[in-house]
């Protein structure tokens, strides 16, 4: 345990390591299929943006169906952050802010990048068409994960001019079957690498993962945007967890996966040879991670989502909106740098009453009943659309109820 010396300590540490930007700071990995019990790749995507206020949508683009997450005023869709397609075509990034030189500057057309990608690519080899027949320079300055119905799956590191492409599949680039990202390139200026803590911290998660031999869809999901280990400083929140739900005690939290700018999660899993595209899955966590809920989401003939991750009548998702609700208790410093302290007692004590507490039990419920669904569809090769659209109702009455 921790004392109350070397915990001061720890928060003035923490203090001189915060940064004074404040920018989209993702943190991500692929998995390559040849690595997983099911032979299913997969893509986990834990999303940092100012813009906290996300929804779902399932959108009819200029060739193919896809599901993707969006800003809730981005009404007309046309910058997505993630999703996967009716041809089980899938995409995610991060930021990279040193692809385009040392000056670290930001680029504005990744999320149209995705939309267009989205609605029409099917392969890695349609997306590098894609990326070599934009016009120069691009605007983009990011990590693109990539994944199709084939079993391709790679990051393109991708600035104004190029790309260069790391195949997840080839032993050689990824010997441990997966690769990470945060906010940096592998080949980029690294004397101003971002997100390196997180690398660090995502980097020590899917070590462990593999030890223990936990690398599936489940634990990836509901694990990683909950680690609350810091990757540099290897100090973990639940070491310092209080008794109870009143037993204040502020901590500074910065640099860990989840963070105040954390609005959504979102794990693509592919198909495994022979599987149709349609089973391709994206499971979402729409808003705060700590404090929502993990659901997963399938393109059928109805275009239906549940409705607490698509848009409400006011345009907001209710899922996120709720998650929001519940992260402001956590962050509950009214003055100063509010975004950087948390009150972990409301996030996690000895009493069991933390928000993340109350919300794991709930979503374990509703991944077990999402999985069994979609073991359902697989096993009958078909996109049952009363089978699925019954669960999505389940999901909504249930989560409603029980949040």
């Amino acid at each position: 345990m921790i004392n109350n010396k070397s915990y001061l300590s720890i928060i003035l540490l923490i203090a001189v390591l915060t940064s004074a930007i404040r920018a989209s700071a993702c943190t991500s990995v692929i998995v390559s299929g040849r690595i997983t019990k099911d032979g299913r790749p997969m893509l986990f995507k834990n999303r940092d943006t100012s813009n906290q206020n996300n929804v779902a949508v399932l959108v009819k683009g200029s060739i193919y169906r896809y599901i993707a997450i969006v800003a809730a005023s981005d009404v007309n869709c046309e910058s997505v952050w993630g999703g996967h397609n009716e041809t089980g075509f899938a995409i995610i990034n991060t930021a990279a802010y040193n692809l385009n030189g040392c000056e670290g500057k930001d680029s504005n057309g990744d999320g149209e990048l995705m939309k267009k990608a989205l609605e029409t690519c099917c392969t890695l080899k349609d997306f590098e068409k894609l990326l070599n027949e934009l016009p120069k320079p691009m605007d983009l300055n990011s990590n693109f994960g990539v994944m199709d119905a084939e079993g391709g799956c790679a990051y393109y590191e991708t600035n104004n001019e190029k790309y260069i492409k790391f195949d997840v599949n080839d032993p050689k680039t990824a010997p441990d079957g997966y690769l990470m990202r945060t906010n940096f390139g592998m080949t980029g200026c690294r004397d101003i690498d971002r997100g390196v803590e997180r690398y660090m911290a995502i980097s020590d998660f899917m070590n462990d993962a593999k030890k223990k031999d936990l690398i599936d869809m489940e634990y990836l999901l509901t694990a990683a945007p909950r680690y609350l280990t810091h990757g540099l400083t290897k100090i973990n929140l639940y070491d310092l967890m209080p008794n109870s739900l009143q037993d204040t005690k502020m901590f500074p939290f910065l640099d860990f996966i989840p963070r105040w700018s954390t609005s959504s999660v979102i794990l693509v899993q592919g198909v495994a040879e022979g599987e149709s595209p349609l089973h391709t899955v994206s499971w979402i966590n729409i808003g705060w991670p700590l404090a929502s809920i993990s659901i997963p989401l399938v393109i059928t003939d109805q275009d239906l989502l549940p409705s607490i991750v698509g848009r409400g009548e006011d345009g907001s998702s209710w899922l996120c909106q709720k998650a929001m609700e519940q992260k402001h208790r956590v962050f509950s410093a009214k003055t100063g740098n509010t975004h950087d302290y948390i009150d972990i007692s409301k996030l996690i004590n000895h009493e069991g009453t933390g928000i993340l507490q109350h919300i794991l039990p709930i979503e374990q419920v509703v991944i077990k009943r999402g999985k069994q669904a979609i073991t359902w569809m697989r096993r009958h090769k078909k996109n049952n659309t009363s089978r699925i659209n019954d669960y999505y109702n389940w999901v909504d009455h249930y989560v409603k109820q029980h949040y």
